[in-house]
């Protein structure tokens, strides 16, 4: 494992430190609201969405967005190590939340690896300056982590198909432009083989978009209710009935996003101790060098990832236990912030963002123990990929898709 630059990552991470002091400030010390603490359709969000904009577009104008893009595309065709240098040294600075985690982090790499040249020339410059955003319609009421059991239709008419379903915890759907779509277009071939990946524009008629109210009292996911939808043709990702693999392509930039690094939690943790004056007790202070400990752990699970990508290696499995880890020590996270506020963590006052931060990091915790494949699912992964263990039984693996009991 490396720990420290080579000469050439050491100059860039000095001219993206450069770039990012001129046009940002350094991160303030001191609570920030949740990102899922703004409810759909209210004005702290649309000022969130309008901030997220502005930032891309001037890390687009001044040729920061999209490390890893090729040139072609409005990127900078940069390597993934420099992405990471970039993601380290934004964390550093007080920048906008990014809203551009389903196009950008999602949508673009699977059209740069499986879109056509139109769709390319169409769609990736727009994303990738924030002028148009982006939704992931995939997980569906009976098709979460079974996304292969997904039952919305696409019946071909002519030159478009036509799209009948329901989409389900969709974040930004109400706010977004475009979407990517997964829908079966041949139910007589097994699950895995009948689905075609869509570009959908949100404007079209018969697309119904509701918020769901969650357990933060916000409405930050919605469902959406497709009704006779019309789609053309030139708007399929790959080939009709193998979107499958085109889906493996996105959600595997959706787990890099989950698990590719967290801030370090312990100056906030140490301030609420003192805070609250617990910081001497014995017990909080064995929780609290854990807290720290993990945080290291995940840090070097991150810099192995880096550090293998730099000799030209793709990381495998050990993606799934850098998320795995990440997504267990939010939840410790989150509980010891709780005990250390004692009858204060029951509460989400306004008038403390302290507080109020920790309330929703605890509510949210669960959000990223499921996106991306659930912890389940990475355990799976981990078990038969890494320590060999047998799979699990498919037994509807090759049965045709409208035959298997719903």
């Amino acid at each position: 494992m490396d720990f420290d630059d080579s000469p050439e990552q050491a100059s860039f991470r000095t001219q993206v430190h450069a770039f990012l002091a001129a046009h940002a400030e350094p991160a303030k010390k001191r609570a920030t609201v949740h990102a899922m603490a703004h409810d759909a359709n209210s004005a702290a969000e649309a000022e969130h969405v309008r901030g997220s904009q502005r930032w891309q577009a001037l890390l687009f104008d001044q040729g920061w967005a999209g490390i890893t893009w090729p040139k072609a595309y409005g990127g900078r065709g940069g390597t993934i190590v420099e992405q990471m240098i970039f993601n380290q040294e934004l964390s550093k600075f007080d920048v906008p939340g990014s809203v551009f985690a389903q196009g950008i982090g999602m949508a673009g790499p699977t059209l740069i690896q499986h879109g056509t040249d139109e769709q390319r020339a169409r769609f990736l410059g727009p994303m990738l300056r924030g002028d148009e955003l982006w939704c992931q319609l995939f997980s569906e009421p009976g098709a979460g982590s079974d996304l292969a059991a997904l039952a919305t239709k696409a019946v071909r008419d002519g030159d478009e198909y036509v799209i009948n379903g329901q989409k389900v915890w969709t974040s930004s759907a109400h706010y977004s432009d475009w979407g990517i779509l997964l829908a079966r277009t041949d139910p007589d071939l097994p699950k895995h083989r009948g689905i075609t990946y869509f570009l959908v524009d949100m404007n079209s008629p018969g697309i119904d978009i509701r918020p769901l109210r969650q357990i933060t009292g916000t409405a930050h996911f919605n469902e959406v209710f497709l009704t006779d939808v019309r789609i053309p043709v030139s708007q399929i990702v790959g080939d009709i009935n193998r979107g499958w693999g085109v889906t493996m392509t996105t959600l595997t930039s959706e787990r890099g996003l989950i698990g590719g690094g967290s801030a370090d939690p312990m100056p906030g943790l140490l301030r609420l101790a003192d805070r609250f004056q617990c910081r001497a007790d014995p017990l909080m202070r064995q929780r609290l060098v854990d807290a720290h400990i993990r945080h290291q752990l995940i840090r070097f699970l991150g810099w192995r990832s880096q550090s293998a990508i730099s000799r030209g290696e793709m990381p495998g499995p050990e993606s799934s236990v850098l998320k795995l880890a990440h997504t267990s020590a939010i939840s410790r996270l989150a509980d010891l912030a709780l005990a250390i506020e004692g009858p204060y963590g029951g509460l989400i006052p306004d008038d403390d963002p302290e507080v109020r931060a920790w309330a929703f990091g605890f509510l949210s915790q669960f959000a990223s123990k499921i996106g991306g494949g659930t912890d389940e699912v990475q355990r799976n992964i981990i078990g038969e990929r890494v320590l060999g263990l047998p799979g699990d039984p498919r037994a509807d693996r090759d049965v045709p898709f409208r035959d298997i009991p719903k």
